[in-house]
């Protein structure tokens, strides 16, 4: 069975203007997202699904520059725009990252697809639901293809077109969800980039470990840097979450 993991982004944005494109530590914030999910060791492919707006063109231009797999589709509707994704891809299994992650951890994408392949009939799994236990920023969901399916025959709201996986878990008793949950809770710390606030903290992470000349590192790795850089948690704390 084929495992993409599909990206979504796009330039518009309206807290964080072309936040996608924004330099942290000597590369864009895509380019740490994508960099940091072709580190799982269970996906096959990684692809960005962008919209069809003529401002997204420079994406486009942006990934295929870079020789990355890129679609294109709805703006507003970004459930159909994933269902072309995973078709036109050919995927068997969908991982869902979006670009404003630039933490995201090859690590626990791992595990979620895991609990997604060994689990009886799973239909969906996250890592964040039904209890939020990883810093916000760390969110990654793995569903099957017939599954995507179901919630784009199923899902008719706009809020449920616009958040491609929200009809699963609002609706479970429909899906067979599998979870993955941490040991310690961690969700009060913010690793999602939507304010400048929150891209100067993912740049001072991002600093710290190039001073140290860490390539590479996991979601434990920054926790670990936070007891020594207890500052970290006075930059974002006061951003509120957008609801959806």
């Amino acid at each position: 069975m084929k495992t993409v993991a599909i990206i979504q982004a796009r330039l518009g944005s309206t807290r964080l203007p072309q936040k996608i494109q924004r330099d942290i530590e000597g590369k864009t914030m895509l380019e740490r997202v994508v960099a940091r999910v072709e580190q799982s060791e269970l996906t096959d492919e990684v692809v960005i699904a962008t919209t069809e707006l003529p401002s997204d063109q420079p994406l486009v231009d942006f990934c295929r520059q870079r020789s990355w797999s890129v679609f294109r589709g709805s703006e507003n509707d970004v459930l159909s725009r994933y269902v072309g994704a995973a078709t036109a891809f050919l995927a068997d299994r969908i991982v869902r990252i979006t670009s404003d992650c630039p933490l995201i951890d090859s690590g626990l994408i791992d595990e979620v697809i895991q609990v997604s392949r060994l689990g009886k009939g799973v239909d969906y799994c996250c890592n964040f639901y039904p209890q939020r236990r990883y810093p916000r920023g760390l969110e990654c969901e793995v569903l099957t293809r017939e599954c995507l399916h179901r919630i784009d025959r199923l899902a008719k709201a706009p809020e449920f077109r616009e958040h491609v996986t929200l009809f699963a878990y609002r609706n479970a008793r429909l899906f067979s969800i599998g979870s993955v949950t941490g040991e310690n809770d961690f969700s009060h710390l913010r690793w999602t980039v939507d304010t400048e606030e929150d891209m100067q903290l993912v740049r001072a992470i991002y600093r710290h470990f190039a001073e140290l000349g860490q390539k590479s590192f996991d979601w434990k790795d920054i926790i670990a840097a936070f007891e020594t850089h207890p500052q970290w948690y006075q930059i974002n704390h006061h951003v509120l979450q957008k609801v959806a």
